[in-house]
């Protein structure tokens, strides 16, 4: 029995050069995978997420610049999406974006590999 989320996706491996973003994830390497952070786990990938933390809190942290520089994070915005808490943030130079009203929240850095 599987006690936690499983992502199958036979058709591809992640690892080195595999085309996705590739980040440390406390004591691991995920990949960031259409909105999902895969891990290996021996013949599956596991789901996780980033954790609310104080490294990556879930705030009201604004970057006034962000949006007013006529950028909106979204689908399609050429930012990668990362699963954050119970919502999904955009990844910016190794930061974590959040929309809110009208600017951006810093939710934390994280290690792009």
């Amino acid at each position: 029995m599987i006690d936690h989320e499983v992502h199958c996706h036979p058709d591809h491996t992640h690892g080195k050069g595999c085309g996705h973003t590739a980040i440390k994830h406390n004591d691991h390497i995920d990949y960031i995978h259409d909105g999902h952070l895969h891990h290996l786990h021996k013949d599956h990938y596991d789901e996780h997420i980033i954790e609310v933390t104080d490294k990556n809190p879930d705030k009201c942290n604004p970057i006034y610049g962000c949006v007013s520089s006529g950028h909106k994070h979204g689908p399609g915005c050429g930012h990668e999406m990362v699963p954050h808490g119970d919502h999904f943030d955009y990844l910016v130079d190794g930061r974590l974006h959040h929309v809110h009203g009208d600017h951006c929240d810093d939710h934390g850095e994280i290690e792009v590999i």
